[in-house]
């Protein structure tokens, strides 16, 4: 059974918080925990998130061996033979791990439980994340799923290059910034690496993708991998809620040179960085250094 019934899918670029490097590193610090486990159980205590846990899904993974842990943009997979646990963070999520029996607070509202005396925890203040079930044969079917089939390239894969975000940004007259956080065109750059790789490649968030020059974009596409490659070396960028895997916060806001810093003096110029609105979010830009 693949709950599928979505009337209003996510859309990525309404978020701050986490992004790519984050879910990447909450990933990477539960993956070696929970790969060869078996689940034994799930406890729910609270099932309305984005979208109602499914009712069955205790069912569905209990005694099952947890093949391996993956991720597609945002989206965290936790395979079994019989099916893929597909998690989103949401805007205030996170997944971490807790020794079996470990007491829980206001907004702990699941725990899977292993065979090895841990429990993998999922804590949402706000509970915009979602906890969802796809049937499946295999680790990459999941990518079927209504949530992830439109999703476009890894932005750290070969398949994410210039010339192809050239051929996808042709004709196009929507603000470079928009067209980088849309998901269907790269997944996984949001709000804050947007606005920090539009910084690096020198370009200004207001000029339309359409007559953006072919070294700008070859600049753009180097500058977005190095940007979200560096925040995940760094676990991360917390800004309130986000820890990763380990219970710990992320240290990429110590390098970030535009995001939240609207008004300061720019890092490379010393001019005043100015704020304005692009798709219903806060962009932060250097108007001498992106013109």
């Amino acid at each position: 059974m693949t709950v599928d019934c979505f009337p209003v899918l996510f859309n990525d670029s309404l978020f701050d918080m986490p992004e790519l490097p984050e879910v990447e590193t909450t990933k990477r610090g539960i993956q070696p925990h929970l790969e060869g486990r078996i689940i034994t159980s799930l406890i729910v205590r609270q099932p309305k998130l984005r979208w109602p846990i499914p009712a069955e899904l205790n069912s569905y993974i209990s005694n099952q061996t947890i093949l391996c842990v993956s991720r597609r943009g945002k989206y965290i997979g936790i395979h079994t033979a019989t099916g893929t646990v597909i998690i989103h963070l949401g805007m205030s999520g996170s997944l971490y791990l807790v020794a079996a029996g470990t007491a829980p607070l206001f907004h702990d509202h699941v725990d899977m439980c292993l065979n090895n005396g841990q429990w993998l925890r999922y804590t949402d203040p706000r509970r915009f994340g979602s906890i969802l079930w796809h049937e499946n044969t295999n680790d990459t079917d999941w990518r079927t799923h209504t949530l992830l089939a439109s999703l476009g390239p890894e932005p750290l894969t070969d398949e994410f290059n210039a010339d192809y975000l050239i051929k996808r940004a042709k004709g196009k007259t929507q603000a470079i910034k928009t067209f980088i956080m849309n998901s269907k065109q790269v997944v996984g750059v949001g709000n804050i690496y947007a606005n920090e790789a539009l910084f690096s490649a020198g370009i200004n968030p207001h000029t339309k993708a359409g007559v953006i020059k072919p070294k700008q974009f070859m600049l753009l596409v180097e500058c977005i991998k190095t940007v979200l490659s560096k925040a995940i070396e760094q676990g991360g960028t917390t800004l309130k809620d986000f820890v990763g895997g380990d219970g710990k916060p992320g240290y990429f806001k110590q390098s970030l040179n535009v995001y939240g810093r609207a008004g300061e003096a720019c890092t490379t110029c010393s001019s005043t960085l100015e704020e304005t609105r692009l798709g219903q979010r806060s962009t932060v830009f250097c108007p001498k250094c992106q013109k």
